[in-house]
């Protein structure tokens, strides 16, 4: 029995060379479906990756209160914008004073500026260091690690020292790059911060360079940089995932009062629920991947009628040959075999190339847009079972045909 489908592996081998331009091409086209098929996906795996890693990385306990964007609400036949006012720093610390629901730490914190230059001895930054104004529950609540040095401390905090937690960048390839950068003095717009601690590198996405950064205590942020109109972003966590709904409820109340809303009117802020971001990710990239699927099974169902096509093509050229082995006592199921042999060969052959090609292509696009690469490994499994299937439908015919065929007719075939 080995013996025998060894001798069939080997006809299939040799029958493939000798037409080696036709197999060629029909391993182009079974390659382009999953081609399409396995880069569509890689880029949706690392899209994927990208926003669960920047959105999700709070946690799911987490949800943030802030200022809604613009909203259109109509009123009788016309249509009239309205744009809720920012959440100023009386607001968000008569919010943080007021909520007293059970296991949550709120957070308060504001982006003072985007393109604060930094000085550290005789070197300096370029204006692009994002500096934010932050309290001591800042880094959990948003997901954010140490890795060198401390988080902000109580006392840190009421007592307005001057310290501060930069970004990886800092310490990786800027100013600080060449020392311990714990208890170093660095200086922006002329006041001088220690260096307390350093955050883990979080990388960049959609051009937002999250590792630029310098986190200052949120009052001595205030004292320095006083533009008009701040808004200031309320974060929330709570330490059992159960209690979230009721948490976000109470949230929502003591938010209106602060606003003083009257029970008619609608919020005038936003809540985001880290879980929410998660689930909205999820929709979208099931979107995706569905559409990558439809292009997929659309080019792969192209690609199966033209091996058919080869295959039968291939049965009616080897008429003669299979009357030969026919009357030399071959059976039925042998010439079946040998056949569908040479289409599952061809099959994943363009099913490999097709892997190679999808999982490149998927890796450029990832890496010229700034997503964090992964190898798709669904992609590769769902690749590798389609050109199976692929080739066992569209063999099966020919095989079928060709193991039927009377050795007597085949044998005076021309």
């Amino acid at each position: 029995m080995i013996g025998l489908f060894r001798e069939n592996i080997k006809i299939a081998t040799s029958s493939i060379r000798t037409q080696l331009l036709r197999t060629i091409l029909t391993i182009l086209i079974i390659a382009l479906g999953i081609w399409a098929l396995v880069g569509i996906l890689t880029v949706v795996s690392a899209l994927q990756n990208t926003l669960s890693t920047n959105f999700a990385s709070m946690g799911s306990n987490t949800f943030n209160i802030n200022q809604y964007e613009n909203t259109n609400r109509r009123h009788g036949g016309g249509e009239v914008e309205k744009i809720n006012p920012i959440i100023s720093y009386p607001q968000a610390r008569a919010f943080k004073e007021t909520y007293d629901y059970p296991f949550t730490h709120t957070s308060l914190s504001f982006t003072a500026t985007s393109t604060a230059e930094v000085k550290y001895e005789n070197q300096k930054t370029d204006p692009e260091i994002s500096v934010m104004g932050v309290d001591d529950y800042f880094l959990t609540n948003s997901g954010l690690e140490v890795t060198q040095g401390r988080n902000f401390n109580n006392f840190d905090i009421q007592n307005n020292t001057y310290s501060c937690i930069v970004g990886s960048d800092f310490a990786t390839k800027g100013l600080l790059k060449d020392v311990n950068p714990i208890g170093k003095i660095i200086s922006v717009r002329g006041a001088k911060f220690k260096v307390i601690g350093v955050l883990k590198e979080k990388g960049s996405s959609f051009g937002n360079r999250q590792d630029l950064r310098m986190l200052i205590p949120i009052q001595v942020a205030r004292s320095m940089f006083s533009a008009p109109n701040i808004n200031y972003t309320i974060s929330t966590m709570i330490d059992k995932n159960e209690l979230l709904d009721e948490a976000v409820d109470h949230a929502i109340i003591t938010m209106r009062k602060v606003r003083k809303l009257n029970p008619v009117e609608d919020n005038n802020f936003g809540i985001s629920r880290s879980d929410d971001l998660i689930n909205k990710i999820a929709e979208i990239t099931g979107v995706l991947s569905w559409s990558a699927w439809i292009i997929g099974i659309i080019t792969i169902f192209g690609s199966s009628i033209a091996l058919m096509n080869i295959m039968l093509v291939s049965v009616t050229e080897r008429t003669r040959e299979i009357g030969v082995r026919k009357a030399l006592g071959a059976k039925k199921s042998t010439i079946a075999f040998q056949f569908f042999v040479e289409t599952l060969i061809i099959g994943q052959l363009g099913g490999l190339v097709g892997i190679i090609l999808g999982i490149i292509t998927g890796y450029l696009i990832a890496v010229a847009i700034d997503f964090s690469f992964v190898i798709p490994w669904l992609a590769i499994m769902a690749a590798v079972i389609t050109t199976f299937i692929v080739a066992v439908v569209s063999g099966s015919y020919p095989a079928i045909k060709a193991s039927q065929l009377d050795p007597i007719e085949a044998l005076r075939y021309e």
